[in-house]
C-alpha cells in the first residue's frame, strides 16, 4: 500500500493505544457531519466508537446522543465542541443560530422536511450527488442544517439518511 494513502488513513482512524500511537484527529467529526464520508452505517459506528472514547453521552433528549468535548474542533468560522447522534443522522452542534450562514458556506438550500412538523424553524439541505449517493436505492444522504428549539443556542449540521420510504410519507404528509 502506498504510503502516502495510508498515513492519512491512519490519522484519522487510529485508536490511541499508547503514546507511539497515532491520536484521533477530531476534525474527522467535522468532516463526517459534512457527509465525507457520507453517511453509512459503517461510518456513522467508526464515529460513535471514537465519541464514546473522548466523552460520555448526554441523553437526556431520548431521540439523540450528544458529545460534548473537551475542545473546539470547528472551522472556518464555526465553533463547535459538540457531537449528535440521532435515528440515521450523524452531526455537531455548531455554536450560535448560524443555519443561513451554514447554508451559504456549505451551499445547501432551503427544505421543507425539517421544518414539517415545527422539528425547526429553519431547515436546510443539499443530497449528495448520485455518484456519492452510498444507497440510492434504499434512501438519500443530505447535508443539513437546521435551527431547532431542541437545539437552544445551537445550530445542528449533520450527515443525514431518510430512507425512500420516509421520504414518501413525508411528501404525503406535507401535500396535507
Amino acid at each position: 500500500m502506498n504510503a502516502k494513502l495510508f498515513l492519512p488513513l491512519g490519522i484519522a482512524l487510529s485508536l490511541s493505544c499508547g503514546s507511539s500511537a497515532l491520536a484521533f484527529d477530531k476534525a474527522a467529526f467535522f468532516d463526517a457531519a459534512l457527509c465525507k464520508p457520507a453517511y453509512t452505517t459503517e461510518s456513522a459506528t467508526k464515529m460513535y466508537d471514537e465519541a464514546e472514547k473522548l466523552a460520555k453521552a448526554d441523553m437526556s433528549l431520548m431521540t439523540a446522543a450528544i458529545y460534548k468535548l473537551p475542545a473546539d474542533f470547528g472551522r472556518q468560522g464555526f465553533k463547535t465542541s459538540e457531537l449528535v447522534f440521532a435515528g440515521t443522522s450523524f452531526g455537531i452542534l455548531v455554536d450560535g443560530l448560524r443555519a443561513d450562514d451554514l447554508a451559504k458556506t456549505y451551499h445547501l438550500k432551503s427544505d421543507d422536511l425539517g421544518s414539517l412538523l415545527g422539528t425547526a424553524t429553519k431547515s436546510y439541505a443539499r443530497a449528495l450527488a448520485k455518484a456519492d449517493q452510498p444507497s440510492a436505492e434504499m434512501g438519500i444522504v443530505s447535508v443539513v442544517a437546521r435551527e431547532s428549539a431542541a437545539f437552544p443556542g445551537k445550530t445542528l449540521l449533520a450527515c443525514e439518511f431518510v430512507s425512500n420510504e420516509d421520504r414518501e410519507a413525508l411528501k404525503q404528509i406535507q401535500a396535507k
